[in-house]
């Protein structure tokens, strides 16, 4: 009789049915005081909502009754716990939330900038540090090192491990591929297609681990920055399997392919269908296109990136597929990250090749402001530059069009910038063509690419294993351009991680871009100083970077042969300037008449008055 009577009372008290609520936590404390909880579980969507200590100033229900969204004022709520009661006639069930304290100051985080270097990564590919969650029982793809298409077993233990070879090459930033759980059943290695966004993938370690690791980089002196996607999840997310609303993804009904034509963002000409399409259509078929109109959309990408700004202790983000969004959506979406916190940093993915077309999604943009647009994005990341840097160093003949003009004309059209200090600048990333692939592993012309990125305005990325020559082919497939860090995983014959363990042409590329690196990181004046250039003459392209007293003087030569340059040409940026010194050979040169460059080589000079 008394068992009987238990279970009566647990039918009345407790139904136990809210099976998630999202997000798992959150912070007292933030400028914005509305949060909205997701909850979910089998027929709640019917439930009365209170709350102990917050007010619940709105319930949103959907044609889905296993959703509830639950908007709480947490206004002069501290830290601490709140009850949540789900109410259905005589039956409640309590749920105990939990408000954590926010990091002293941390609303005024400092973010990347040009004083940085920033180095990316895909975590499965660099350094696998922990053998033991290479495949685990409730994720699909398993490990399978033998395929460019596998799980390969690096993760964020192998991140960890490394991060002290990262600072002695002078990076001061950490970039890495999403960490959260991809469980597509194969090609889940890159990690855009995320399964649950609130929980990093157990092949790479644990959400704890990752934050164990952004506090060991910053003792180092190293920002984190998370790869996050707005555009899209993995057709595996939970979430897709039970959709909140229809309207939570894109529907034609079901799948439609985007076209790619991000032109149709701002095209004055283009058909709504065009533009539909770009905006609306699916990545690719196993990434459904979520739809950033739908406030429940919006507010859900929202808390979740300030719940991992606040969780992890992040210092920015880039943003994939930036410009396939809906630009007033996403427009939304970063400026209330930038509203909470000021002086962090974002730079989105916009994959074009014309400066205005580009320049059109920074924050201020005065193109953008034509058609009264502000993508309130700080940063965007300079793909013309990688463009011409992929093309212009093969041209040792120049001419009117080819050669390094094709570098200085990127750099005249600045002028359609906002910002041009927080452009991301770089060669090669996880989706191009590997550098020295293009280049056939040829020193002379990484040397050159690597002090223009490290040289002029902006923020210099580099991609893992271009610092020791590393090549791959992206027309044998994506995964020959994200091939294994050598050293990174127990039995490698190259340990490319030490000085020992590397090749002697590995030691070549390694020094010298930790020479320019470890230069450039001490030296304000190649972060924020005012650059100035002057046209190529014989190939040879000349700029300088000034801040106040001190100037930077680059030469670089693509030509053949050795050239001599009359100095004359530069009076206005050498005047007052008598000697200088080259940075990677340590030389003193005289700075008179006339100036010898070896062929195929660059120079870094510090002048000296």
């Amino acid at each position: 009789m008394k068992k009987l009577i238990a279970l009566l009372l647990l039918a009345q008290i407790g139904f136990a049915q809210i099976q998630k609520v999202e997000p798992p936590f959150w912070y007292s404390g933030m400028k914005k005081t509305e949060l909205q909880l997701m909850l979910y579980g089998k027929n709640i969507g019917n439930s009365v909502v209170s709350c102990d200590k917050a007010t619940v100033v709105g319930v949103i229900r959907t044609e889905n009754p296993n959703y509830l969204f639950v908007n709480l004022d947490l206004k002069n709520v501290p830290a601490g716990s709140l009850e949540l009661s789900l109410t259905q006639g005589k039956k409640v069930e309590k749920r105990t939330y939990e408000l954590r304290a926010r990091r002293k100051d941390s609303a005024n985080r400092k973010g990347f900038d040009s004083s940085d270097v920033m180095y990316l990564l895909m975590p499965d590919r660099f350094a696998n540090g922990n053998p033991n969650n290479d495949s685990t029982s409730d994720t699909a793809d398993k490990f399978n090192r033998s395929s460019q298409d596998g799980r390969h077993g690096g993760d964020i233990a192998g991140m960890k491990k490394h991060l002290d070879y990262l600072e002695d090459l002078g990076v001061t930033a950490v970039w890495s591929t999403p960490l959260c759980e991809d469980n597509d059943p194969k090609t889940s290695y890159h990690g855009y297609a995320q399964s649950d966004v609130y929980r990093i993938d157990p092949r790479y370690g644990s959400n704890e681990e990752y934050v164990d690791f952004v506090e060991a980089a910053h003792q180092k002196g190293i920002k984190v920055v998370k790869d996050y996607v707005t555009n899209h999840w993995g057709t595996e997310h939970w979430l897709l399997k039970d959709l909140p609303t229809y309207k939570w993804v894109h529907q034609f009904p079901g799948y439609g392919q985007t076209n790619y034509r991000m032109t149709t963002q701002f095209d004055v000409n283009a058909s709504k269908i065009d533009s539909r399409y770009c905006m609306d259509g699916w990545f690719v078929r196993s990434m459904p296109d979520l739809d950033q109109t739908n406030e429940l959309v919006l507010n859900y990408l929202t808390q979740n990136a300030l719940w991992w700004i606040e969780y992890a202790n992040l210092d920015g983000f880039r943003v994939d597929t930036y410009s396939y969004a809906d630009k007033h959506a996403i427009a939304k979406w970063t400026k209330a990250i930038m509203d909470e916190y000021p002086n962090f940093n974002i730079v989105g993915e916009v994959w074009m090749y014309d400066q205005a077309q580009m320049a059109y999604w920074q924050k201020d943009s005065k193109i953008g402001a034509i058609q009264s647009y502000n993508s309130y994005l700080p940063s965007v990341m300079d793909f013309t530059l990688q463009g011409e840097l992929g093309s212009a160093l093969k041209e040792e003949e120049s001419n009117w069009t080819n050669g390094l003009i094709k570098v200085y004309n990127n750099f005249t059209n600045d002028f359609l910038y906002p910002n041009t200090d927080n452009l991301l600048v770089f060669f090669e990333n996880h989706d191009t063509q590997r550098f020295n692939h293009i280049y056939n592993g040829n020193f002379a012309k990484y040397k050159m690419a690597l002090a223009i990125i490290a040289t002029v305005r902006g923020i210099p990325q580099i991609y893992y294993g271009s610092e020791i020559g590393m090549q791959g082919n992206k027309d044998k497939g994506d995964g020959d351009i994200r091939r294994d860090f050598p050293g990174g995983w127990s039995g490698d014959t190259n340990n490319a991680f030490t000085l020992a363990g590397r090749t002697a042409e590995q030691n070549q590329f390694h020094e010298f871009t930790k020479k320019v690196f470890n230069y450039r990181k001490n030296n304000p004046v190649l972060h924020f100083g005012k650059m100035k250039h002057y046209l190529p003459i014989n190939n040879v392209y000349v700029y300088f970077r000034t801040l106040n007293e001190k100037s930077v003087m680059v030469v670089v030569n693509n030509n053949k042969e050795a050239q001599t340059l009359d100095l004359t040409t530069y009076n206005e940026s050498l005047a007052g300037y008598r000697t200088g010194q080259e940075i990677v050979t340590g030389s003193k040169l005289e700075i008179n008449k006339s100036l010898s460059v070896p062929a195929q080589d660059v120079l870094i000079i510090e002048l000296q008055k």
